[in-house]
């Protein structure tokens, strides 16, 4: 008696105290999209796309968003033949979070070979002269003491200079208006726009400038890792990166050349383009020889504001994990109102309170005092439920969507149902002339392996349509899942001894409540 009274009050404590533990950290099940609000966006690949490379990517785009934060765990799956389902509930910053998706992030060391103040690319100026004249006429007059007056005329030639701006003859891949690279390709020189003060350098502001880059030095896959972090001497963010070893071969040859030029020009620049767009030229220090920047490594340095640290870890995570191997379109983007969320949370809570008091007086009304074990089953087992899906959630990221309560509310019969197996069980015992003692033990013994049966059906059920399934379906699956095996466990570890004790009181054999009076 004393052993099982100390394994239920132990079975008690962990449920009942964890859930308490759990609500008074706050760490509390993390709501999925649908419940919670956020997007929803399909990337389509190319037709033809591998699935590997697609798998790939997806890992890819899980890192990167869950290192630029503000977004909980997203869901990102492979939805079709060529499709990614990318849901983020939660988000703040959507743009923010859509760009670290999607980006593909393809990093590229150019050499400066020109730059220009203006936002246009290479034209050139066309001068035309034209001579016109101009007459010009005085009059004047004699002293008072003469009636006589003159008049002259005077030609004059001017000169009129009209200045036209006409295109030069651009490489292919250059718009002809803006004389800028249509699409950048590291490979070969390009007109990309830039604010990084290649050009400007000296004049105390920066001017919106065209930089013109020779081929790639080097390249993302030559960066080891990028690390953002604020540098105190310089006073504003900068990103580390550490370089591999044919990497730091490569920067040293690049920067050495471009310590060639002479100090202010655009040639000692070098621009560091990410997926077409100059995010930082930097110069080659004076004290840099012909031998280059050695050791390894270099940093890209950014501004010390708020946006500016943001820019920064966002650009870090985007190196750090590499370039997508494909690149996505988004063809579908869905916004989910966290209002409709909640009240479509706020429903099925409601539902399930409705359907647990239902089921708990039926159950007391019909199996009166073990109709009490039951319901107190049922508050042990939500209890380990929510901290199940609180702590998968604080430390994996799980998110609960509404198909997942809907699998709770669900386990919630499945755990009566197994109740009623048991309590029906020892009510035939009983019958059998067995004593209520006997009953409650032979009645569990037979009736477990049927409840053993049942949830095991369960849980392959459950399992089939993870593994099958995609989207909702998958959270509907896992809390189904995790239900019956709790199911299993609250059978073993809590019903048998609650019942059990039960048995051996006053609420065994005496009384209208007791176990005996419900089985006759």
């Amino acid at each position: 008696m004393r052993r099982r009274l100390i394994g239920l009050l132990i079975g008690l404590t962990l449920s009942w105290g964890g859930l308490a533990l759990v609500v008074s950290q706050n760490i509390l099940p993390r709501l999925g999209l649908d419940l919670a609000g956020g997007t929803s966006v399909v990337l389509t690949a190319p037709d033809g796309t591998d699935q590997e490379v697609l798998e790939q990517a997806v890992e890819i785009m899980r890192r990167r968003i869950e290192d630029v934060g503000g977004v909980q765990e997203p869901e990102i799956t492979i939805s079709g033949a060529n499709t990614v389902l990318v849901q983020l509930p939660g988000v703040e910053d959507e743009e923010r979070a859509l760009d670290a998706i999607g980006q593909t992030g393809q990093l590229s060391f150019r050499p400066v070979l020109d730059a220009t103040l203006g936002e246009q690319g290479p034209l050139v100026t066309t001068t035309t002269t034209s001579t016109s004249t101009t007459t010009t006429t005085s009059t004047g007059s004699s002293p008072a003491t003469t009636s006589t007056s003159t008049t002259s005329t005077t030609a004059a030639p001017t000169t009129t200079t009209t200045t036209s701006v006409t295109p030069t003859t651009l490489p292919p891949n250059v718009d002809p208006v803006t004389g800028l690279t249509i699409l950048d390709d590291p490979t070969k020189e390009a007109y990309l726009p830039s604010t990084a003060g290649c050009a400007s350098a000296g004049l105390g502001v920066v001017i919106p400038e065209v930089l013109h880059v020779g081929p790639a030095a080097l390249l993302g896959e030559d960066v080891a890792d990028a690390v953002p972090g604020f540098d105190p001497n310089q006073a504003q963010w900068v990103i580390g990166l550490d370089l591999t070893s044919a990497g730091g071969v490569k920067f040293a040859e690049v920067t050495g050349a471009a310590a060639q030029g002479s100090l202010g020009s655009p040639q000692r620049c070098i621009a560091i383009v990410l997926d077409g767009e100059v995010v930082a030229a930097p110069a080659v220090a004076a004290d840099v020889g012909p031998e280059g920047i050695t050791g390894g490594s270099a940093q890209i340095t950014f501004g010390n504001t708020p946006a500016d640290e943001q820019e920064a870890r966002d650009t870090a995570a985007l190196l750090r994990y590499g370039s997508l191997p494909v690149s996505f379109e988004r063809s579908q983007v869905q916004r989910v109102s966290a209002t409709l969320g909640a009240d479509s949370l706020r429903a099925g809570v409601i539902a399930g309170l409705i359907g647990l008091a239902l089921v708990c007086a039926l159950l007391i009304s019909y199996y009166r005092a073990m109709g009490v074990v039951a319901v107190l089953g049922l508050t042990v087992f939500a209890s380990l439920l929510v901290v199940v899906f609180s702590m998968l959630g604080r430390f994996q990221g799980l998110t609960l969507t509404l198909a997942g309560v809907t699998g709770v509310i669900i386990s919630v019969g499945i755990t009566a149902d197994s109740y009623i197996v048991y309590f029906e069980r020892v009510k035939e015992e009983i019958r059998k002339g067995r004593s209520v003692r006997s009953a409650v033990e032979e009645g569990f013994r037979k009736s477990f392996r049927t409840i053993l049966t049942a949830d095991a059906v369960s849980l392959i059920g459950a399992t089939l349509l993870w593994f099958l399934s995609v989207g909702a379906v998958k959270g509907f699956a896992f809390s189904l899942g995790v239900a019956t095996v709790l199911d299993v466990v609250i059978a073993r570890a809590f019903t048998r001894r609650a019942t059990w004790i039960l048995a051996h009181t006053k609420l065994g054999d005496r009384g209208w409540f007791s176990i005996r009076s419900a089985s006759i």
